[in-house]
């Protein structure tokens, strides 16, 4: 065996899942993780009604589905964490993950009121069986390719609950900025909480992690949009490029200097 790869000797797994990498596949939680993350939702989220727009439903799906297979191809491709990769990656579950939603409610007529829930029933379970399999939900052990299944099923079930739960409160009442001043607000709560010492730091980070794409996605709305639908009007392309242009600069920057990278 060579010196990439060292044995997880948990009892009773299967000789493919005691192999693991040395080095953890995701980044470590800095504030350019959160910035970035942030970035990546309000992207996504104008990236999937671009492209709708753009290309037509159907084309749109299928364009990020391929785009989604090819970035998690590529992400389980590499032995450690790798920026550019990671992020891409990010970038095209929250693109997929707003149209996974979008389907539910404009193809299905499901209402953001049913969908909602149901998103959050499918990322309890997710935890569930990752939590029965692993014992553990911590991001700081992602080194074997089961875990790494685990973390990418429940990154993608956030960004399809955070985009339903972004759109239920948007229609209800609230609007877009109303709804981002929600989430900036609610965002808040897990991180003292966790300070406080009554939230663990693994539930704190994904109750975080959760409240981040509604909170990205409110904001990127309310910039895109037209007044008459409570936005500023930037429009949905100048907006996607101008995040998309600050993501790339931020990932370029953490590529180079590796600060997201754990050194001991």
């Amino acid at each position: 065996m060579s010196t990439e790869h060292v044995l997880d000797r948990r009892p009773g797994g299967h000789a493919r899942d005691r192999v693991r990498t040395t080095a953890n596949k995701v980044p470590e939680v800095t504030a350019y993780f959160w910035i970035i993350k942030v970035l990546t939702t309000g992207m996504g989220e104008t990236a999937s009604d671009w492209l709708a727009h753009l290309l037509g439903p159907v084309p749109a799906v299928g364009l990020g589905g391929l785009g989604l297979v090819a970035a998690l191809v590529l992400q389980f491709a590499v032995r450690r964490y790798v920026a550019w990769i990671y992020w891409t990656a990010i970038v095209m579950v929250s693109v997929f993950g707003t149209m996974a939603a979008d389907i539910l409610h404009v193809g299905l007529g499901i209402p953001y009121t049913l969908s909602t829930p149901l998103f959050m029933i499918a990322l309890a379970a997710v935890f569930a069986l990752w939590y029965a399999t692993e014992r553990t939900l911590s991001i700081h052990g992602i080194r074997t390719r089961r875990r790494e299944v685990f973390y990418w099923a429940a990154v993608l079930a956030t960004f399809a609950l955070g985009t339903a739960a972004g759109d239920l409160t948007a229609t209800v009442g609230l609007g877009y900025l109303g709804s981002a001043v929600l989430f900036a607000a609610a965002i808040c709560v897990p991180a003292l909480a966790h300070r406080a010492g009554v939230l663990g730091a693994v539930p704190a980070f994904w109750a975080a992690y959760v409240i981040t794409r509604p909170l990205g996605a409110s904001i990127a709305d309310w910039m895109a949009l037209a007044p008459r639908r409570g936005g500023l009007g930037l429009g949905l392309g100048p907006v996607t490029l101008s995040w998309t242009v600050a993501i790339l600069a931020l990932v370029g920057h953490l590529a180079v200097t590796r600060r997201d990278v754990r050194t001991a």
